[in-house]
C-alpha cells in the first residue's frame, strides 16, 4: 500500500493501481469516454487527463499507476478547457439526431457535451458518406461513431469473438467486421451495451421506445447457472393496453457481461390468468400423487416449498439433472473436506493456469467462456481444454487441446491425479492405489498420451517458476451423469484438497445448485406423478401448455443460487394473473404465507444460506466493480471419508455412430441460420468426416434411433467441426429433454435417412 493525494485528500492505494482506479474507488469523479473497467485502458478519448505535481503537461489517469506521495489534481481551469475542446472535436459534424436516436437520454456524448458547456463549435470538417451497416441483431451507424473502441476491446478481451476491428483511414475511420462484410460472432450484444453513443444499436429495439419511457427492473438471467445480473426494461404497450411488455434487456456493462441468450432471449412470459377449475384439479392431484417431477428452472423459494411438501406428504421429488449434480457434489465434499467447491468466476478470471474437463463451455455456460478469455488476455493464462470434441469458439484462447475418447473421463482424472500429487500426498490417499494404477493402459485406451500429461506438468511448473500460482480445475456437465460419476467426484475432491488446484463444478442448469442444496431428491418416480415445469400425469407449466399454468422466471420474485455460490435476487418484470406454487401449498396446509418470497429467510442455514429477508438483499455493483448482489453461501468443513477411492474401471467402448447432446450458442437467435447456415436446436450437426462415416449429405432429413425413442432432425455439415461425433441440440425435444438429463451426454445411436424407412 502507498500513500497518495488526490485533490488534497490523503488516500491509501494498492501498488499497481492507476490514478483513475483509486479515484473511482474513493468516489472522486474523473470524466472518461473510452474507459471500461473490464478491459485494458483504451486511451483513445483523452478526457481522463489530470495534473500531477512536478510533471509537465497532463497525465492520462487511466494508465498511470500511483507512486508514493503523488499529488494529483483532477479538475482545474486548464483541464476543463482541454476537456471542452475534446468534446468540441467529438461533436464535429455529429448528426443532431437526438430526437430519434435510441441512445438519447443515456448518451455519454450528450451528457458530456452539456457537462462541458459546448454551446458553440470552433472546428469544422468535411462530412463523409457513411452508410448504415446492418449485421442481423446489430445495426452500426458510422456517422454516429466516435471511435472510442470500447466495442472492439470488449469483443476481443472479454467475449473472445474478436469479430470487429477499426478500419483506419483518418477521418474516414470506422468499425468493420473482421470477416469481410459478415459479422461472424455469437451475437452477445455486448458491443451494443458498451457503445457510449447510438452507433451500435439493437435492430429489434430500434425506434420502439424512448429511454425515459422505460421502467428498469433489476433481475437475474434465467438461462444458465451464471444467473447474470441484468435489467428488464419495460413499458406499457399502449394507453388502452396497460399491461407492460419487455422492450429490451440491459446490464451493468462496466463490470458485468451478458451473452446473447440473456440479452435477446427474454420473451418467455406466461400470459395465463386464474382458472379456478384447473386449480381445484391441481389440489386434488397433489392429494393423490406420490411423486413430483420438476426441473431446475425454479427459484430457491419454490424448491423450498417442494421440500416442505415432501416432508409433510412424503412425495418423491424427481429432478434427474439436479440429483446427478447433488450426488457428485456430495462425493466431492467427502474427499475435498468442504461442503462446496471453492472456485468461482472471479477466480477463473484471475487464474494463471486453467484445466477444463467435460464441458462444451461456449454453449454450456458462456459466462465461464468469458472468464477464460479474460484470464488469457490479461494474465496470459495457460488454458488446457480436455474433451472429445474441440470447441471452435475456444480455439483462440486455448493453449493446449487434448482430445480423449468418449467415456474416458475417469481415466483422465486418474492420470492427472497421479501427475499432480507428490509422493507425500499419494501416501495420504493410498500408496497401493497409485502402485496399481496402470498408466499405460489408461493412456492407450483414453488416447491421452503420457507425453501430453507430462507437457501439462511442464507448463504448470513454468508458471510456478514465474511465481504465478492461481490454478483452477473446471469440471462440467459431462461428468455428472457419467456411469462412473461417483468415483470421478472423489478424484476431483482429492485434486482439490491435495494439489495446487481449486475446483469449480459448473451447475448444469439455472438453479441446479440451489435445488441440490435445498431438496432431498429421489432416484425413481412413483406410480402417479405431477410435473412442475415438466410434463407428467398432471402438469404445472410455466410455458402455458400444462394442466395448470405457473409463472415464468421473468414473472417471479425470488432467488437463485448461481455458479459463484451466490444467492442472487430476481424481480417481477411482467405481471402474472394466474396461480403460483405457494397457492397450492396454502391449499394443502403447508404454507400460511401470502407471498413466495416470505420463504427467502427460511432457506436452510445448515447448507450455508442466511436468514435474510428478500427485500434486504443487496442488488448492485460498487464503484470499484465489487459485486454486492445477494450473498455468498458459506462453505462448511466436511469429515473426510475413510474409504479409499475405487480402482479405475475398464474404459467403455463407443464405436459406431455417436451423438453429443448440447445446446447451440445461438439457440435463441432467429438469425442463427442466416449467420451460420446451422440451427442446432433443430438440426443434427456433424463434420465432413462424420457425414462420410454415417453416409449422410448436408440437408438430409434423418431419424435418430435413441434410447429416448425416435428423434427427427435435419442433418447439417459444419466445416469447422472435426471428428466423428455429431452435435444434437435438445431444446426442441419437449418432455424428452428432461428425461435425457439422467443419462450421459454421449450416446451410441443408429441414424437412417427418412426416405430409407
Amino acid at each position: 500500500m502507498v500513500r497518495v493525494y488526490i485533490d488534497g485528500k490523503e488516500l491509501k492505494a494498492q501498488k499497481g493501481e492507476t490514478i483513475l482506479q483509486v479515484a473511482r474507488r474513493e468516489g472522486i469523479y474523473i470524466p472518461t469516454m473510452c474507459y471500461l473497467t473490464k478491459v485494458k485502458p483504451i486511451e483513445s478519448c483523452r478526457l481522463c487527463v489530470v495534473e500531477v505535481e512536478g510533471v509537465d503537461g497532463f497525465v492520462l489517469s487511466c494508465q498511470t499507476p500511483v507512486v508514493p506521495d503523488i499529488k494529483v489534481t483532477t479538475n482545474s481551469p486548464k483541464l476543463f478547457e482541454h476537456r471542452q475542446n475534446i468534446m468540441k472535436l467529438y461533436d464535429v459534424n455529429h448528426p443532431l439526431e437526438c430526437g430519434v436516436c435510441d441512445k438519447s437520454g443515456e448518451c455519454d456524448l450528450q451528457n458530456k457535451t452539456l457537462e462541458f458547456g459546448v454551446n458553440r463549435q470552433d472546428f469544422t470538417a468535411k462530412d463523409q458518406y457513411r452508410p448504415i451497416q446492418k449485421w442481423q441483431y446489430i445495426q452500426y451507424d458510422p456517422s454516429l461513431c466516435i471511435l472510442c473502441e470500447k466495442c472492439v476491446h470488449v469483443c476481443n478481451e472479454v467475449i473472445g469473438d474478436d469479430a470487429i476491428e477499426v478500419y483506419f483511414g483518418g477521418y474516414k475511420s470506422h468499425i468493420v467486421p473482421k470477416n469481410a462484410d459478415t459479422l461472424d460472432c455469437t451475437f452477445c450484444g455486448e458491443c451494443i451495451a458498451v457503445c457510449p453513443v447510438g452507433a451500435l444499436i439493437s435492430s429489434d429495439f430500434k425506434y420502439s421506445a424512448n429511454v425515459w419511457e422505460l421502467q428498469r427492473v433489476p433481475a437475474s438471467c434465467a438461462h444458465c447457472s451464471a444467473a447474470c445480473h441484468l435489467y428488464y426494461e419495460t413499458k406499457h404497450t399502449s394507453i388502452t393496453n396497460p399491461k407492460p411488455k419487455i422492450y429490451r434487456v440491459k446490464n451493468e456493462f462496466e463490470f458485468a457481461t451478458l451473452c446473447g441468450a440473456g440479452r435477446f432471449g427474454f420473451d418467455f412470459e406466461n400470459s395465463a390468468s386464474k382458472d379456478e377449475a384447473a386449480f381445484s384439479r391441481a389440489v386434488e392431484a397433489f392429494q393423490k400423487a406420490d411423486t413430483i417431477k420438476f426441473s431446475s428452472f425454479i427459484t430457491n423459494e419454490e424448491a423450498l416449498i417442494l421440500q416442505k411438501l415432501k416432508e409433510k406428504f412424503g412425495y418423491r421429488l424427481i429432478n434427474d439433472e439436479a440429483r446427478n449434480y447433488q450426488q457428485f457434489l456430495h462425493n466431492f465434499a467427502k474427499y475435498s473436506g468442504k461442503s462446496l467447491y471453492g472456485a468461482d468466476l472471479q477466480r477463473v478470471q484471475k487464474s494463471d493456469f486453467i484445466m477444463v474437463i467435460g464441458s462444451f463451455t461456449s454453449s454450456d455456460n458462456p459466462a465461464v467462456r468469458y472468464a477464460y478469455t479474460v484470464a488469457h488476455k490479461r494474465r496470459k493464462a495457460e488454458i488446457i481444454n480436455m474433451h472429445p470434441i474441440e470447441d471452435d469458439l475456444l480455439k483462440p484462447i486455448v493453449t493446449k487441446f487434448i482430445k480423449y475418447e468418449v467415456g474416458a473421463e475417469e481415466a483422465v482424472l486418474a492420470m492427472l491425479l497421479d501427475a499432480l500429487l507428490d509422493e507425500e500426498s499419494k501416501q495420504k490417499v493410498s500408496k497401493k492405489w497409485f502402485e496399481e494404477l496402470d498408466i499405460g493402459y489408461l493412456s492407450a485406451e483414453s488416447s491421452v498420451g503420457e507425453e501430453e500429461i507430462e507437457d501439462i506438468i511442464r507448463r504448470l511448473e513454468r508458471k510456478k517458476r514465474l511465481r504465478e500460482d492461481t490454478f483452477t480445475l473446471i469440471l462440467g456437465e459431462d461428468l455428472y451423469a457419467h456411469p462412473r460419476a461417483e468415483n470421478i467426484a472423489k478424484l476431483a475432491g482429492l485434486i482439490d484438497r491435495l494439489s495446487d488446484f481449486e475446483v469449480l463444478l459448473i451447475p448444469p442448469k439455472t438453479n441446479s445448485l440451489g435445488v441440490a442444496l435445498i431438496c432431498d431428491l429421489d432416484e425413481e418416480a412413483g406410480e402417479y406423478s405431477i410435473g412442475y415445469n415438466v410434463q407428467g400425469d398432471f402438469t404445472l407449466s410455466a410455458l402455458g401448455d400444462g394442466d395448470l399454468d405457473m409463472p415464468a422466471l421473468n414473472q417471479q420474485e425470488g432467488t437463485f443460487t448461481n455458479i459463484d455460490k451466490r444467492v442472487v435476487p430476481t424481480n417481477v418484470a411482467l405481471p402474472y394473473d394466474g396461480y403460483v406454487l405457494n397457492d397450492i401449498a396454502r391449499a394443502l396446509g403447508v404454507s400460511e404465507k401470502e407471498y413466495t418470497i416470505e420463504f427467502t429467510p427460511e432457506l436452510p442455514e445448515e447448507k450455508g444460506y442466511r436468514a435474510i429477508n428478500f427485500d434486504d438483499l443487496p442488488n448492485q455493483f460498487l464503484n470499484d466493480g465489487t459485486e454486492e448482489r445477494g450473498y455468498v453461501l458459506k462453505s462448511k468443513k466436511v469429515n473426510l471419508s475413510r474409504k479409499n477411492i475405487e480402482p479405475i474401471a475398464e474404459l467403455p467402448e463407443f464405436n459406431g455412430t455417436v451423438i453429443y447432446r448440447c445446446e447451440p450458442v445461438l439457440q435463441f437467435s432467429p438469425f442463427s441460420h442466416k449467420a451460420h447456415q446451422l440451427n442446432w436446436s433443430s438440426d443434427l450437426i456433424g463434420s465432413e468426416q462424420f457425414s462420410v462415416a454415417a453416409k449422410l449429405q448436408d440437408g438430409d432429413h434423418v431419424v435418430i434411433f435413441s434410447q429416448f425413442g425416435k428423434i427427427y432432425k435435419q442433418f447439417r455439415i459444419d466445416k469447422k467441426l472435426k471428428g466423428t461425433i455429431a452435435l444434437m441440440g435438445v431444446s426442441d425435444m419437449g418432455m424428452r429433454f428432461f428425461d435425457m438429463q439422467a443419462s450421459y451426454r454421449y450416446e451410441k445411436v443408429k441414424i437412417l435417412k427418412r426416405d430409407e424407412l
